[in-house]
């Protein structure tokens, strides 16, 4: 089996990147491997249409992560075809690649634009200039450092959102048994809104969650849960 590559993530800069281009979604190859991706609440109105959005929670730091499922099987992507994303909304998380925002230096306040060198999107030859002929940042890259800027602050919000879900006991784990052609699978590990609790909540944390914008994407994620039988027809003719 083809191994896959890391990422190597290097700071953006125009004396060493100057001639870099990137083919703008040109390839899903950076992402064919993977079972699910990070999602922001700001997607999950658009994404709950296509994908079970579900929460994971890191083993190390026992933090969650909301995430989209793009598979029932670890190391598969259904929606990656050659080249096309079968889906209609594509994860922002897939979509800023291969640009990310990262910690410049110590200073965790401090981002900078990082970009992933060895990706297969990135080269020379064919695609979006990253800056001009006099080192200055294309109109291609400025757009993209604002879709990241966007994106964190999606992040940010996301975490928060995360955060109270977690505090209030409002996240559940549950094993998700799903037939696909046949074949049943046992998804282990993930935990979604626990709706019973959801309407038990005191009319003061409603309200709260309502003033900061929680319940959309509260709402959004128990009904993705209806996409697991779509996956399931997927993986069935996978």
């Amino acid at each position: 089996m083809a191994t896959v590559e890391a990422p190597k993530i290097v700071p953006l800069r125009s004396d060493v990147h100057g001639k870099l281009k990137v083919r703008e979604l040109g390839t899903f190859e950076h992402v064919k491997n993977a079972h699910m991706v990070p999602v922001t609440a700001h997607e999950f109105a658009r994404l709950g249409a296509e994908y079970p959005i579900v929460f994971v929670k890191n083993s190390d730091t026992d933090q969650f992560q909301s995430v989209a499922l793009l598979s029932l099987k670890v190391g598969e992507n259904l929606f990656v075809d050659g080249e096309k994303w079968k889906g209609v909304f594509v994860p922002g998380a897939v979509r800023n690649h291969p640009f990310v925002l990262a910690p410049a230096g110590d200073d965790k306040e401090k981002l900078m634009v990082g970009l992933v060198e060895n990706s297969p999107v990135v080269g020379e030859e064919e695609g979006n200039a990253l800056f001009n002929e006099s080192g200055e940042e294309s109109e291609y890259l400025k757009a993209k450092k604002e879709s990241l800027v966007g994106y964190l602050e999606s992040d940010q919000m996301t975490k928060a959102f995360i955060t109270i879900l977690a505090e209030k006991d409002l996240l559940t784990t549950q094993n998700v048994a799903v037939n696909a052609g046949g074949e049943k699978i046992n998804l282990t590990g993930i935990y979604m809104v626990d709706e019973k609790k959801l309407g038990e909540l005191s009319e003061e944390d409603f309200a709260d969650f309502r003033k900061r914008g929680f319940l959309p994407p509260l709402y959004a994620q128990l009904s993705s849960m209806h996409q697991f039988s779509r996956l399931a027809k997927m993986q069935a003719g996978a």
